[in-house]
C-alpha cells in the first residue's frame, strides 16, 4: 500500500458534474488500495458538507474557500508575474504551507494533482513521483473563447491562451506522466509539446452505467410531451451557456417549424441570468438544480451536445448513451470519443444540419436497436473498472527493477 498526496482544484464530491465525477471516481478508486491525503478548494459553501463524507476515504483532508470574486482580483498578479492567470487564482499561503508540512512529515510515495491549476504547489517537491491528470488541455480552451469573444475579453483570453499553454509544456516536462481525458486530447497535447511524448497518456471517463440504468423506474418530471430535448450540465459553466445559447438562437426554431410540440429542457445547476432568459422562448424550459438527471433523460427523446467550445470528453455525452438517449452534437463535442458510436449519435457542425438530425430522431418511431446500441457502446468502451486499473500503473508502478523519473531526480 502506497501513501498518496492527492490535490484537486475543486472539492471531489458531490460527483455531479464533469471535472467532480472523475476526480471523485480516482479518490475512490486509489483509497481502496493506498492510504490517500486530499488537499482542495471548496467555490460552493453548500458543499462543506460533504466534508465528513469525504474522511471515508480520505487519512487527511486540508480544505480551503476560495471566493471567485476575491480569486478573480488575485489573478490579476499574474499579469505582474507573466504567468497564467489559472495559477494565480488558485494561488494559496495555507494550502501551500499544508502541503510542504505534508510532505516533511510523511512519507508520500506520489503525488497525483488534478488540473493543471493545482501542479504549481508541488513544483518544488520534485523527489518524489508526480503525476498531472489535466483532463483537457485547458489553454485551447482560452483560445476558443477567444475565437468567441469581443474586445476587450478577446485579448484577455488569447494571453491566458498562450501564457497557460507554455505553463502546461513546463509541467509536462517535469512531471513523471500527464494524463488527458482522451487519445484526441493526448495526440493535440504531443503536437504541442513533443519532447514530451513517451510521458503522455490517455484515460478516458467512465460511467456509472449500474446508476444511469434505463430500466429503472424513473419518474416522468413533468414537462409533458413526447418531442423533448435534453440538456444537461453546469448551467453557470462558460461552455455550456454559449452551447444552449447557441442552440435556441439558431436550431431550435428550425426544429419547432418541422415539430412544433417539441420542448428543449436545460437540466443544470446554477444557471445564468443569461440561461433563464432563454425561457422566454416558446417551448424551452431551464430546471436550475435537479435531485436527479435520469428522469429528464429517461423521458426525452433525444440529448444534444451543442458544444462550440470544448476540449475532451463529454459527460453529459457519455450519460445520455448509458440511459440508452440518442445524441445530436458538434464536432467540438464528438472529438474526445472513441469510434463506435454510430447509430447512437448525429454529428453535425452547422444550424441547418443540427436541426435535421434533431427532427429526425424527434420524428422517427422509438427503436429498441438505437437504444441498445447506445448503451451497449458505453458499456463497451466506458467502464470504470478499466480505468482504475490503468491510473494506478501510473501512479504507483510496479518495481521491475528500473528506476522512475522521479528516482533519477533525487
Amino acid at each position: 500500500m502506497a501513501e498518496l498526496l492527492y490535490l484537486c482544484h475543486r472539492i471531489p464530491y458531490p460527483p455531479n458534474k464533469g471535472d467532480k465525477i472523475r476526480a471523485f471516481n480516482w479518490l475512490r478508486a486509489l483509497a481502496g488500495r493506498h492510504t490517500v491525503h486530499l488537499g482542495a478548494f471548496v467555490d460552493d459553501p453548500d458543499d462543506w458538507a460533504y466534508q465528513e463524507t469525504l474522511a471515508r476515504w480520505c487519512d487527511q483532508i486540508f480544505l480551503r474557500p476560495i471566493d471567485p470574486r476575491r480569486a478573480k482580483l488575485r489573478s490579476l498578479s499574474g499579469w505582474v508575474r507573466r504567468e497564467a492567470l489559472s495559477f494565480a487564482y488558485y494561488r494559496d499561503r495555507k494550502m501551500q504551507a499544508w502541503i510542504d508540512q505534508l510532505m516533511h512529515e510523511r512519507d508520500i510515495d506520489a503525488v497525483l494533482v488534478f488540473s493543471s491549476t493545482m501542479a504549481p504547489y508541488v513544483c518544488r517537491h520534485d523527489g518524489v513521483r508526480r503525476i498531472i491528470d489535466f483532463v483537457d488541455v485547458d489553454s485551447d480552451k482560452w483560445a476558443q473563447y477567444a475565437a468567441h469573444a469581443g474586445a476587450p475579453m478577446r485579448w484577455v483570453y488569447a494571453r491566458e491562451a498562450k501564457t497557460l499553454a507554455a505553463g502546461e509544456r513546463r509541467l509536462a516536462r517535469t512531471f513523471d506522466a500527464s494524463v488527458f481525458v482522451s487519445t484526441a486530447e493526448a495526440d493535440f497535447f504531443r503536437r504541442m509539446a513533443p519532447d514530451c511524448s513517451d510521458r503522455l497518456h490517455a484515460i478516458a471517463n467512465g460511467v456509472d452505467a449500474d446508476y444511469f440504468d434505463p430500466v429503472a423506474d424513473h419518474p416522468d418530471p413533468g414537462q409533458g410531451g413526447e418531442a423533448r430535448i435534453v440538456f444537461t450540465g453546469a448551467m453557470d459553466y462558460g461552455a455550456n451557456v454559449d452551447a444552449v445559447s447557441w442552440f435556441v438562437e439558431h436550431v431550435f426554431a428550425r426544429v419547432r417549424a418541422a415539430v412544433p410540440e417539441a420542448r428543449f429542457v436545460i437540466v443544470g445547476t446554477r444557471p445564468t441570468r443569461e440561461v433563464r432568459a432563454l425561457a422566454e422562448h416558446e417551448g424551452v424550459e431551464v430546471t436550475g438544480a435537479v435531485p436527479d438527471v435520469r428522469p429528464y433523460l429517461a423521458h426525452a427523446r433525444v440529448a444534444v451536445a451543442p458544444m462550440r467550445i470544448a476540449r475532451g470528453l463529454q459527460n453529459k455525452v457519455l450519460e445520455a448513451l448509458a440511459m440508452s438517449l440518442a445524441v445530436v452534437m458538434t464536432p467540438q463535442a464528438a472529438a474526445g470519443l472513441e469510434a463506435g458510436h454510430d447509430g447512437a449519435c448525429d454529428v453535425a457542425d452547422t444550424p441547418e444540419a443540427f436541426a435535421a438530425a434533431v427532427i429526425a430522431r424527434l420524428s422517427s418511431a422509438p427503436d429498441d436497436s438505437v437504444e441498445r446500441a447506445a448503451r451497449n457502446y458505453v458499456l463497451t468502451h466506458y467502464a470504470w473498472s478499466a480505468r482504475f486499473a490503468e491510473l494506478d500503473r501510473l501512479v504507483v508502478p510496479a518495481r521491475t527493477g528500473g528506476t522512475s523519473v522521479s528516482e533519477t531526480r533525487s
